[in-house]
């Protein structure tokens, strides 16, 4: 048998022969690596910005949301505080209103909230403090209704009147301070609602503008990410159970008059879009990386055919059908090796300048490089096989006389 490294030379060599030929072949490998690569650190990115996202909401939240009017009161929210494993609770209650800033006027959604909502929805502020007991016509705003909404920016201590929507007809106009701006959120793509695009009044003070006691649903949060589900589970039975709907009936989602989300059913939600898109970028990564396999084992085919001659004369001095497969298949996995680290570089570097042109976060295991050289090295070795087993079968006579 050939030692390793006299074969790995003689493959070197023949590699190096044909520059443009060995050139073409690593190309292949470099392109399906790379695209392995650099899809599966973008699905695993895009899967850490959407967990993020749906962290960044609330802390262990659980959002419940009247699918009717004059459904949620004092009692209901009682009902919510008081449940098992609920840290704190935040009636919210939203309305798309005309507000008017140095005489320009926007339709803008605004939310009533309790004191407790900046906690309870992880709502983070730039300037100033959030509502509290005491407050009657202030406003925090978000980040986008003071800097961007408006042809001028509206600062903490502003005044801005908002114009409310009663009944059918009437409308009534009120003029807040503003009190808070809200800190611009990193999550833009799952919320509740955008606090980034939304006014938040004090909710007594909106009731008491609409003429109304009812809240349009509640912001509250677990005590454990662990057992939100759990909690939330509880909640809704204790709602279901206060609005008249039978065990029999509470398996049927349609018959609950409110809607109930909680963060572990978002990030299953999210974690299956993830994976999703995962799959399908892999997919594509695969399928480049499957042509890859195929010109190599097309260039090697090649090979074997121009190396006809070469073949015989090294079975005339003794070289064993062994041997010639030997040397071909340590040739085809050379290519493997050096389009396996320049697939893996290139790779790499693809998925961290698109991660942070995308402003995602930079998700790479080491483990996945190490597992891209390793694919590209195999995918060598078995596009090897085929034209390595068809060079060791020649007979030395029939090489000799191929022209």
């Amino acid at each position: 048998m050939i030692p390793l490294f006299s074969a790995g030379k003689l493959a070197f060599g023949s590699i190096k022969s044909a520059k443009l030929r060995s050139t073409l072949t690593v190309l292949g490998i470099v392109i399906g690596v790379a695209a392995v690569i650099a899809n599966v650190s973008l699905g695993a990115s895009f899967n850490q910005h959407f967990t993020n996202e749906v962290t960044n909401i609330g802390s262990n939240f659980i959002y419940i949301q009247g699918m009717q009017p004059k459904l949620f009161y004092d009692n209901e929210l009682k009902i919510v505080e008081n449940t098992p494993g609920i840290l704190g609770v935040s009636p919210l209650k939203s309305q798309t209103a005309e507000v008017t800033y140095m005489s320009e006027t926007k339709n803008i959604l605004v939310s009533g909230v309790g004191k407790s909502y900046d906690e309870v929805a992880n709502t983070k502020l730039q300037k100033g403090d959030f509502i509290t007991d005491n407050d009657g016509y202030v406003a925090v705003i978000g980040y986008k209704v003071a800097n961007e909404k408006f042809e001028r920016n509206i600062s903490a201590r502003n005044s801005i009147n908002i114009t409310f929507r009663v009944g059918e007809d009437e409308k009534v106009t009120k003029t807040f301070k503003v009190k808070a701006i809200i800190q611009n959120p990193e999550n833009t793509v799952i919320q509740a609602y955008d606090d980034n695009e939304a006014i938040i009044i004090p909710i007594d003070i909106m009731n008491e503008i609409l003429g109304e006691k009812d809240y349009g649903g509640a912001f509250a949060m677990a005590d454990d990410p662990a057992t939100v589900k759990e909690t939330a589970d509880e909640v809704d039975k204790r709602l279901a159970r206060n609005f008249g709907i039978s065990e029999r009936e509470f398996e049927d989602k349609d018959s609950r008059p409110y809607y109930l989300l909680n963060q572990a059913e978002v990030l299953e939600q999210t974690d299956m879009m993830a994976a999703a898109l995962s799959s399908f970028l892999t997919a594509v990564a695969l399928i480049s990386l499957l042509v890859g396999s195929i010109g190599i084992m097309n260039i090697m085919l090649v090979s074997v055919t121009e190396r006809t001659r070469e073949i015989g004369v090294l079975k005339s001095l003794g070289f064993t059908g062994f041997d010639i497969l030997f040397l071909f298949m340590v040739e085809s996995i050379l290519l493997g090796v050096f389009g396996g680290l320049l697939g893996s570089t290139v790779g790499i570097a693809g998925a961290y300048s698109v991660e942070t042109l995308l402003k995602l976060p930079v998700v790479f295991p080491f483990s996945l490089s190490a597992a891209g050289f390793f694919v590209a090295v195999f995918v060598g070795f078995v596009s090897g096989v085929y034209p390595a087993r068809k060079a060791a079968k020649m007979k030395p006579i029939d090489s000799l006389r191929h022209e």
